[in-house]
């Protein structure tokens, strides 16, 4: 009769060379998920909000052209034009707004910070769902290996049950029996082959490529020796904390710009107007001038009196967005700390039930081999040992699943603790790391209207042409007899 696998070929075995790592996988996705592209390409667009917010600061130029025929004019006109081409130009510059356009500056740069952190966690939360998926393939892959060999030990079981069935040895229970157990076993098969198809699908939609012979994933470095050095890293450096406080920030900011719309404003203007009436300008044999230029330049200041309580209702409308900006980061701060907490708990969770489940499989394999030898010699049944042969099968699967929560729930909270960017895994991209800062220098101090950038276009890559996922078992997962 054949033994079960040992579970040192079936647990997360390593791959040969040529096999995917996680590290690769943590690159591909960085270079090729939409999902991380779009939330960079909407930290650009957080980024222009700088120059629209200079833009009212800055001195202007406009022009206005006319030209106007008189179809019809006043019989009491006698000098009237039957038309006229007329060209305005204006050159204004703003001198002071009531702090409107600094603090609106302030808090659109206040806003490209809080964009950078979102981006930060779009990328952490992206890197733990591909170790989550990456794990999920190890996992399913294992336990998927497990039912396999699980099925073939329960084939050979029964086909010796009805051997010793044909000689008097077993009764037609025992038989039956074994035909249960084989069937059961066949079940969870499609069943783990099912949920191993998923796993890798789930891996290609995230990674962007179908995943090889994946290898065991290295150690996590920088893990907490406490759930208190956890929360401190976690305050210090979480992305969904820094943004709420940087949202924070900004709103301050709005309630200021507000603010000044009750207050005066002064800008300096100088006008030029060009007016030509093609020689139709006069009547009784005037000589009258019929082109001409003339231009005037001073100071504009314009001071509010009454706007019907408009200024006061938008600066309280904007004191009460930055309560709730101020109540986010206080509900952020708390999300941050009791998920911190939670992790932490399940990593620990998850590493004890390693340790437990180790020790379950040593013992579960004992316990089969000595079943087994009881059975031989008649002092125990076939259900003993087919129970014995499950209870093995369930404990090496609780090892699998254990070590695959304790790593997914390690790099969760390295996630938390604001530390596992790309920044902090040294990935190789095969190019330098996307620089959100890069963008934001270019467009800070931009002012030419007819400035523009190259037309958009996807940078992700498509799935379409990858073959559907199969349930095959690599060889390095193969049980051994």
């Amino acid at each position: 009769m054949l033994r079960l696998a040992g579970s040192a070929s079936l647990l997360l075995i390593a791959a040969p060379l040529a096999a995917d790592n996680l590290r690769e996988a943590l690159a591909r996705a960085y270079v090729s998920n939409p999902a991380l592209e779009a939330a960079r390409a909407n930290q650009r667009a957080i980024d222009e909000g700088v120059p629209i917010e200079r833009a009212p600061g800055v001195p202007s130029l406009n022009t206005t052209a006319r030209y106007i025929e008189f179809v019809q004019q006043s019989q009491n006109a006698f000098t009237a034009p039957e038309r006229n081409l007329g060209v305005d130009t204006q050159f204004l510059v703003p001198v002071y707004s009531g702090g409107a356009v600094r603090n609106g500056i302030a808090a659109a740069k206040e806003r490209v910070e809080a964009g950078r952190a979102d981006l930060r966690n779009t990328e952490s939360a992206l890197f733990s769902q591909v170790v989550a998926a990456y794990m999920d393939v190890l996992r399913t892959e294992a336990l998927a290996a497990l039912a396999a060999n699980n099925v073939s030990v329960l084939q050979t079981n029964l086909e010796a049950t009805g051997d010793r069935f044909q000689i008097g040895d077993l009764t037609i229970t025992d038989v039956a029996q074994s035909r249960s157990r084989l069937a059961l076993a066949e079940g969870d098969l499609q069943q783990a082959e099912a949920n191993l198809i998923a796993a890798r699908e789930t891996y290609i939609r995230l990674v962007g490529s179908a995943p090889g012979e994946l290898v065991a994933p290295p150690p996590l470095p920088g893990l907490p020796d406490t759930v208190g050095d956890a929360i401190v890293s976690a305050l210090d450096n979480n992305p969904n904390l820094e943004a709420a406080i940087q949202r924070a920030e900004a709103a301050g900011y709005d309630t200021k710009v507000a603010g000044a719309g009750r207050l005066p404003r002064l800008s300096a203007f100088a006008n030029a107007t060009y007016s030509n009436f093609f020689g139709t300008l006069g009547g009784f044999g005037q000589n009258l001038v019929q082109a001409e230029v003339t231009g005037n330049a001073g100071l504009q200041l314009t001071i509010p009196i009454f706007q019907g309580g408009l200024p006061a209702a938008r600066q309280r409308q904007a004191g009460a967005r930055e309560s709730a900006a101020l109540e986010d980061v206080i509900a952020a701060e708390r999300q941050v700390i009791a998920e911190t907490r939670s992790t932490y708990s399940n990593w620990q969770a998850a590493n004890a039930v390693i340790r437990s489940a180790q020790v379950a499989v040593e013992a579960a394999e004992l316990s089969l081999e000595g079943v087994r030898a009881e059975a031989s010699i008649g002092n125990r049944q076939i259900l003993d040992v087919l129970n014995a042969e499950q209870e093995l099968v369930n404990a090496r699967a609780q090892l699998v699943t254990a070590r695959r929560n304790a790593y997914v729930a390690g790099f969760n909270l390295l996630a938390l603790m604001g530390k596992a960017e790309a920044r902090d895994l040294n990935l190789d991209t095969g190019g330098p790391l996307y620089d959100p800062t890069v963008n934001a220098d270019r467009v800070s101090s931009k002012m030419w209207d007819w400035d523009r950038d190259p037309a958009a276009e996807a940078k992700s890559t498509s799935t379409v042409d990858i073959p559907p996922a199969d349930a095959t078992i690599g060889p390095q997962l193969l049980p051994a007899e």
